[in-house]
């Protein structure tokens, strides 16, 4: 089927006529290899093999069709805002130039319907002066991934020869943070570590935020970590570097995931779909512009984040008809295990992370393969905050009335 022309004026009008649903975010996944070989990436090193067929790096006629459909789709939902995140594979791949000159072009086209926000995701072990420059020349917010000091991080993160990756990732921060450069922190909870002795060195490198990320894994495959690590691995991990945070740490730093669970017990709304059943709102564009759901998906069998629908010829909010999952999952959320439906951790939880629910027996149907870990995390966090599961209700409760009597107002 050929490209599909920029939108007439004619047809901007129709659009404008069209609700679609908001698309919060549009990560456009630019290059499709990686210079490291991180032993649980869910792209190259788990159940999915999509990316060997794909370009190494987006052509810039699928870059532009991407912009069109952007562009398309904010008229339609009628959204102020998007972010546009760059992501792979190692998204530094493209080069600065290209790079750059993407950037340029996402203002020029999209500039009269939305304001842009621009966020990548990266390791970190390509930066240089010449990046520093086009990054900040375009406001780009940086997620730089790191697991911890050298020896935990280099026994996850290696390059393709082998060699761990420490020094240059590190470097990268740096540069990142003396240009002033706003970057967060983002690490997979490297099971078996000490937590503080990784969480204090992530803290000593100068992020004001730290994201701890639950590994990737399935019901089918979870079983060995358990035998390696005990029952809760994750909540060993993270509850004494939220005791730490808690008692010792500033309101400089932000530690995202334990900020969002005291947020929910709270009574607020999750700002992260791992937990509370969010709905994302985004999508991914792969590097031959196939439009695909969560990427982690990936982590649960070959082809389970395809759509089958791609810029070149399709819309964001065809999603919507198709077939699959994935227009539920992204604009909805997909439903409660039934597992979880008797759990007094249901709405707040609201059954964990989706490519963690996972099995070829039952789908998407299960809770969580961290659940243990989940409820300790939430009932050492309840104990800290003084709320117990009753109060959480009827806070939500409170300010639901509240939203909904100042939309009355308005």
């Amino acid at each position: 089927m050929k490209d599909e022309p920029c939108i007439t004026s004619q047809q901007e009008a129709l659009l404008l006529n069209t609700p679609a649903p908001c698309i919060s975010s549009f990560i456009l996944k630019v290059a499709s290899r990686c210079n490291l070989n991180c032993s649980y990436c869910y792209v190259y090193n788990q159940a999915d093999s999509t990316w060997k067929s794909r370009p190494p790096i987006m052509p810039d006629a699928v870059f532009e069709a991407t912009l069109d459909r952007i562009r398309r789709h904010c008229i339609r939902s009628n959204q102020r805002t998007a972010h546009i995140q760059f992501h792979g594979g190692e998204p530094l791949l493209v080069g600065a130039s290209r790079f750059g000159r993407w950037c340029e072009r996402i203002r020029d086209v999209l500039s009269d319907t939305v304001t842009v926000e621009l966020g990548m995701q990266t390791n970190g072990s390509l930066l240089d002066e010449k990046w520093i420059e086009v990054l900040r020349a375009h406001d780009v917010l940086m997620g730089v991934s790191i697991d911890g000091p050298k020896d935990v991080h280099d026994a996850f993160r290696k390059d393709r020869k082998g060699r761990g990756s420490y020094e240059r990732v590190e470097q990268g921060l740096r540069l990142l943070q003396c240009s002033n450069v706003p970057h967060r922190i983002l690490s997979v909870i490297p099971l078996g570590s000490e937590p503080l002795k990784v969480h204090h060195h992530l803290v000593s490198l100068g992020s004001k935020s730290i994201t701890y990320i639950l590994p990737d894994f399935t019901h089918d495959n979870v079983a060995s970590v358990r035998r390696l690590y005990g029952p809760t691995p994750c909540a060993d991990f993270l509850i004494p570097i939220f005791d730490d945070w808690w008692f010792t740490g500033t309101l400089e730093l932000i530690i995202r995931d334990l900020w969002n669970v005291a947020r929910i017990i709270l009574g607020g709304r999750s700002q992260i779909e791992t937990f509370g059943n969010r709905p994302p709102h985004y999508v991914f564009i792969e590097t031959d512009g196939e439009i695909e759901g969560l990427d982690c998906l990936r982590s649960c069998g070959e082809g389970i984040s395809r759509i089958n629908l791609n810029v070149r010829h399709a819309d964001f909010s065809d999603i919507l008809a198709s077939p699959t999952m994935h227009g539920v999952a992204i604009f909805h959320g997909m439903p409660l295990p039934t597992g979880c439906l008797g759990c007094a951790e249901r709405e707040t939880c609201a059954g964990g992370y989706l490519p963690h629910r996972y099995s070829r027996a039952e789908r998407f149907d299960n809770p969580s393969v961290w659940c243990a870990d989940i409820l300790e995390i939430f009932a050492h966090i309840r104990r800290r905050l003084g709320v117990p599961v009753e109060e959480t209700q009827s806070r939500r409760t409170e300010l639901q009335n509240l939203d909904t009597n100042a939309l009355n107002r308005c």
